[in-house]
């Protein structure tokens, strides 16, 4: 880099003007266009988006520290190389003068040398000033030239000042930036927990707003109709905050979890298969209870409490405990435990026995052709079973629920959620299967009067096809001719035959379809249920007054007491 110089009129001296100095002054003019810059960075327009502005605010804060210490150190590097040159510049200015002034001090000496000398004596002294020209430049200073040599040495110095100066000045530059680069992302820092604790507060409102929410589905809904209103508003950086709060958060962590409960987590269990295990259990208990005493005759009575309210009450009361609160999407050990004691709490079998000393009446030929009649005294046992159960209101008082937990139980058991509670008891998730959800319900309930009254029986009778009947009209059927209101099951039997809807006992049936059974094999149906689903070669079946109560039982297919099946065209 070449030096710029300017001659003082006055003193006749000349000036060295050291680049390093100016360089200092340029980095310190990009140091403000840099800090400028970081005061005015780009994108002020996404400001509303929390989390992706301070994403794109410590990006820009890192850029411009890095930024400006490179340009700092580049500039720094460039001022010490200039003064590199100017120092050594200098010194071969100084060099050429000294030789340049001692040359001109012996030509005047050789000028006033007398002509008469010998040529001899003008040699040796050329060749004396040769010898002195070439000897140290100390000497060549003290003898010629020791002003001039001194105000180089200055300009050296000065020039030397100015270059620790200019390094001096950029290294406080790159400080300066590095405190301000520093700042800037301890700013961006703050902004980032700012816009976080924004999007939490985002997501505590909508977690309240989806405690109104009547259904999973609808909290989905709801949901991504404030993703597309945030979109509208130029907010859609949040999108993906939304979505895991409102999808994960707000569904799978609140009571709603519930309606997601049918599948398996990776624990080996799902929400399905601990409903039949402690629908086993009461099976298990109600043959105790039977099986404890001798009996001679056998009363039940009573119904248990439908799936759906005891799963209601339990998602509400397992998410919304004070001490332990935890999701019900999920199964594990410790909330199957949590769900048979509640099972147990609103469902409970008694049973007592009674001794009855009835009179008998017999009658008999004595071989003359006369009947007589003898009456004898006879003590019968009777065994009376009944089931009671509690009401999800009566639970919501045992438990001391507060509103919100009762806003909560009222929009689970709204019946527009009963398809989805459909797939998580029963994986029934087609409209054929209305029927067999609204059968499924009703397992566990005992002596039929239910369902014998409905149909206008003033005592019990044989209720298996007043129940199939009781199902069909709950779904709207018997109205709309999908199936016929049938108290005996031969009459059934023959209404789908004459409607052309029937397959025999050796076909294999869909759910939904009514199945006959023929226990004598004489050719007329016995009993009627209805057909849950088949799997593997099983036919799965629900059933009224099996045992004197609705119960799920299992046959292959094409087993031989299978009379046939009804086919309602739904």
């Amino acid at each position: 880099m070449a030096d710029i110089k300017t001659k003082d009129a006055v003193k006749g001296t000349i000036k060295t003007i050291d680049k390093a100095a100016i360089a200092g002054q340029r980095m310190k003019q990009a140091y403000v266009q840099t800090k400028e810059k970081a005061e005015h960075a780009t994108h002020a327009q996404e400001n509303s988006a929390e989390e992706y502005a301070s994403d794109r605010l410590e990006g820009g804060a890192d850029s411009l520290t890095h930024e400006a210490v490179y340009q700092f150190d580049k500039q720094g590097r460039k001022g010490v190389e200039a003064t590199k040159q100017n120092i050594s510049k200098a010194k071969d200015g100084i060099r050429k003068f000294k030789e340049k002034r001692a040359a001109e001090t012996l030509k005047n000496q050789s000028v006033r040398t007398p002509r008469n000398k010998s040529v001899k004596a003008v040699q040796e002294t050329q060749k004396t000033v040769k010898q002195t020209v070439r000897s140290s430049g100390k000497k060549t200073i003290k003898t010629v030239g020791k002003g001039s040599a001194k105000t180089a040495q200055k300009t050296v110095k000065t020039a030397e000042q100015t270059t620790k100066t200019s390094i001096k000045t950029t290294k406080q530059a790159a400080k300066a930036a590095q405190k301000t680069a520093q700042a800037t992302a301890k700013a961006a820092q703050r902004a980032a927990q700012a816009a976080k604790a924004t999007a939490k507060a985002v997501a505590t409102g909508i977690k309240v707003a989806v405690k109104t929410t009547i259904a999973a589905v609808k909290a989905i809904i709801a949901a991504t109709k404030a993703l597309i209103a945030a979109i509208a508003a130029g907010g859609w950086i949040a999108v993906v905050v939304i979505i895991v709060i409102c999808l994960i958060a707000l569904l799978l962590g609140s009571v709603f979890g519930i309606f997601f409960s049918g599948e398996d987590s990776g624990t080996g269990m799902s929400m399905q298969t601990v409903v039949q295990e402690i629908n086993t259990e009461y099976d298990t208990k109600l043959q105790a209870e039977k099986d404890a005493v001798s009996y001679d005759v056998l009363e039940m009575s009573g119904s248990r409490a439908v799936w759906k309210d005891v799963l209601a009450v339990y998602a509400v009361k397992t998410n919304t405990d004070e001490n332990n609160p935890q999701e019900v999407a999920t199964m594990d050990d410790s909330k199957k435990q949590i769900l048979k004691d509640i099972f147990w709490e609103m469902n409970q079998i008694s049973s007592r026995t009674e001794s009855k000393t009835e009179t008998q009446i017999t009658e008999r030929d004595d071989g003359h052709g006369n009947i007589v009649q003898t009456e004898t005294t006879v003590t019968h046992t009777y065994l009376y079973i009944t089931v009671s159960h509690k009401t999800v209101d009566e639970m919501a008082v045992q438990y001391d629920f507060n509103q919100e937990q009762n806003n909560y139980l009222v929009e689970l058991l709204k019946d527009e959620n009963n398809s989805m509670w459909s797939a998580v008891l029963y994986g029934i998730s087609y409209s054929d299967g209305e029927i067999v959800t609204v059968a499924l319900s009703q397992v566990g309930n005992m002596g039929g009067e239910p369902y014998w009254s409905w149909y206008g029986f003033n005592s019990r009778v044989e209720w298996c096809a007043c129940f199939v009947s009781w199902c069909a009209n709950e779904c709207g059927y018997i109205d709309t001719g999908v199936i016929p209101k049938f108290a005996g099951c031969v009459n059934g039997a023959q209404w789908f035959k004459d409607k052309g809807q029937w397959q025999d006992g050796s076909a294999e049936p869909v759910p939904g379809m009514i199945i006959f059974f023929d226990w004598e094999s004489d050719g007329e149906t016995d009993h009627v249920g209805i057909v849950q689903k088949v799997e593997n070669g099983i036919v799965y079946t629900v059933e009224g007054n099996s045992g004197d109560s609705c119960r799920v039982n299992q046959y292959s297919v094409g087993h031989y007491q299978i009379y046939g099946y009804g086919v309602p065209q739904y």
